[in-house]
């Protein structure tokens, strides 16, 4: 009986001797989120952050700043500290951005939306400013 738990013990010593070492060089997995930041690829970051650079390195581009006070040089330094995805997002549509925007879009739109308040308060009876809109007595 001796001899048994003699063998049961020596063979319990040496597997736990075998797991630690086993088991010892080994860290825990720590599963966490990745940024976004870490999955876009650096290099395509920087190709947009060039073609930014590019653009605004065109005369008309810097013309454009310097109208709206905002020096070509401070711009760039701008470009330097986005992010690497509103990089890539930028370069996307750096060319198709307007540098003021549309002064016809802007009239346009506030008339259609002078319309529109001026239709609606016709419709619930507060103006009589349309004569198609039927009246409820």
């Amino acid at each position: 009986m001796r001899t048994t738990s003699r063998g049961l013990r020596f063979t319990a010593i040496f597997m736990t001797a075998l797991m630690l070492v086993i088991a010892g060089p080994y860290q825990a997995a720590v599963a966490a989120l990745i940024p976004t930041e870490d999955t876009v690829d650096s290099t395509a970051a920087a190709e947009a952050r060039d073609n930014i650079k590019n653009f605004l390195s065109r005369q008309d581009a810097q013309e454009h700043l310097i109208a709206r006070g905002i020096s070509p040089d401070e711009a760039k330094a701008r470009v330097d500290s986005l992010t690497d995805a509103e990089a890539l997002m930028l370069s996307k549509h750096v060319d198709n951005l307007p540098a003021g925007g549309s002064a016809v879009g802007i009239i346009v739109g506030a008339i259609l939306l002078v319309f529109l308040i001026l239709l609606i308060t016709d419709l619930v009876g507060l103006t009589d400013v349309f004569p198609f809109v039927k009246k409820h007595k």
